[in-house]
């Protein structure tokens, strides 16, 4: 009887579970497993409205809130709801879209939890098991040799993020070849010119973006007709150090060879790993004669990858290798322009120019500036932000982008004013294109770093302090003689100054 009551009891508590303390209960589990700052900004704000059954209603500020949540913590929302509601339980989102006044409540609209996680959920979700495999192929034994189970294509996780699409991508002259011939590559996948695909280019340039929207666009048209697998080189050389230990590298090299386009971030970290690279070396000749498509990024040109095999190197250059270089300024004030109006906000067009003009080396810190400025803007409800507030949010930002001058940076700019070859200026030549550029750049190496004048000759084929001296002499003579010269330096030195930003 005792026993039945408490039951009686139990099930009473569990209906009069309200909004307000599911949410608070689940306020409790996020606040243990995230950054606190993290917690104050995204979920202190929010405010539960309703609980239907296992759904809960919680009410964000914004549409650009709503993105935020979904992209960045969904893995954790998903479980913590579980934990609070059971199996089964969700999320809705009550998204303000206009604040009312004190009569009226706000106007607002409902959007459903997203049905499948992103891939970059916060905090390292991954779609590998604990064990580091690639969840569609097997871990048991193989009781047969020739038959490897689990290896269908129809179960094969892709491990695309959906938001990484061509009409997101910007193109300008920074990234129009390798932009072309993606879109080339996904409209034929395998049975192209450009097999493998091989792009190189700085941090935050978008060549993750670039090579995931191949494999988007090639669902999008083909559906399952061909498996598509993205995945890092650290992780690939995990899956294969666990096959190894378990005796199943042979499952895992048959694995890979059935996929049809292959996506294989940072290639660069295959560096020194030679059974890695044997691995991927075989892996790379089965799809290729196989017709099936390679895609691979790397932070440099297959060339200067250092403690990589010459066979792989080789093999690299076999189809198209394309760079990313630094969006020019139209570009990053195209790219600014378009993450705002995705978002719904208007900036003053001289808040984009102040951002393009300070944010020059990466997309990622286009992308950071202005997801900071939509933040302040939702999290303190300001409507209009102009210039001198831009210029306040994003102070500390400005100040992280700013590098380090170096002599190197400073002869590459140079070069690249006069059209030369950077290597020249290092030569013995007595050409007068050269040696005016090789003037210039030791005339700014001094004045524009702490280095001496030894470290500067050593910088330029091993010359000595003499020779600095005089051309340092020579380039302020003729800049106190002609003012067309003057002009040249006072150009190529403002083109070092943006680049440190």
């Amino acid at each position: 009887m005792v026993e039945t009551e408490k039951k009686t009891s139990r099930k009473e508590s569990e209906v009069m579970v309200t909004a307000s303390g599911a949410w608070a209960q689940c306020l409790e589990i996020i606040k243990d497993n995230i950054n606190y700052q993290k917690y104050k900004s995204w979920f202190h704000p929010i405010k539960p409205v309703a609980l239907d059954q296992k759904t809960l209603t919680i009410q964000v500020p914004s549409q650009f809130w709503y993105e935020w949540l979904e992209e960045h913590y969904y893995n954790i929302m998903r479980s913590t709801i579980a934990k609070v509601l059971g199996e089964g339980a969700r999320f809705e989102y009550s998204i303000v879209l206009e604040k009312a006044d004190q009569e009226h409540d706000d106007l607002s609209v409902r959007m459903p939890q997203r049905s499948s996680p992103p891939m970059h959920s916060e905090p390292g979700a991954s779609s590998y098991d604990y064990n580091g495999y690639h969840p569609s192929y097997s871990t048991e034994a193989i009781q047969n040799p020739f038959v490897i189970p689990g290896i269908r294509k129809s179960k094969i996780d892709p491990n695309l993020n959906d938001s990484y699409v061509f009409s997101q991508f910007i193109e300008g002259d920074c990234n129009r070849l390798a932009r072309s011939a993606a879109i080339a590559i996904s409209e034929n996948p395998g049975k192209n010119s450009f097999n493998p695909f091989f792009i190189y280019g700085g941090v935050g340039l978008g060549k993750t973006h670039l090579v995931q929207s191949i494999g988007n666009k090639i669902r999008q048209d083909f559906g399952d007709e061909f498996s598509i697998l993205y995945i890092s080189s650290d992780q690939f050389t995990n899956e294969f150090v666990h096959a190894i230990r378990n005796n199943r590298a042979r499952e895992f090299s048959m694995f890979y060879r059935n996929i049809d386009v292959l996506i294989v971030d940072d290639i660069q970290f295959f560096s020194g790993k030679e059974k890695t690279q044997e691995e991927f070396f075989h892996i790379f000749n089965a799809l290729h004669q196989d017709g099936k498509q390679i895609i691979m990024t790397s932070d440099r040109a297959p060339k200067d990858i250092q403690d990589i095999e010459e066979r792989l190197i080789s093999r690299f250059n076999w189809g198209l290798s394309a760079d990313l270089q630094m969006p020019d300024y139209e570009t990053r004030y195209a790219i600014l322009e378009k993450k705002a109006m995705e978002n719904g906000i208007e900036f003053d067009p001289e808040i984009f120019e102040f951002i393009a003009h300070s944010f020059k080396s990466s997309v990622r810190d286009l992308q950071g500036a202005i997801i900071k400025l939509l933040a302040t803007a939702s999290l303190q409800k300001i409507d209009n932000i102009d210039l001198p507030m831009a210029k306040r949010i994003l102070k500390d930002l400005i100040k992280e982008t700013k590098k380090h001058i170096s002599i190197e940076d400073i002869q590459r700019l140079v070069c690249d004013y006069f059209g030369i070859d950077p290597n020249k200026v290092r030569e013995k030549t007595r050409k007068q294109e050269i040696v005016e550029a090789r003037q210039i750049a030791m005339f700014l190496s001094k004045t524009m770093t702490k280095s001496s004048l030894k470290t500067i000759g050593l910088h330029f084929g091993g010359r000595d302090h003499s020779t600095v001296i005089h051309a340092i002499h020579a380039v302020e003579d003729r800049r106190e003689t002609s003012p067309k010269f003057q002009q040249i330096v006072k150009d190529i030195q403002q083109r070092i100054e943006l680049a440190s930003m």
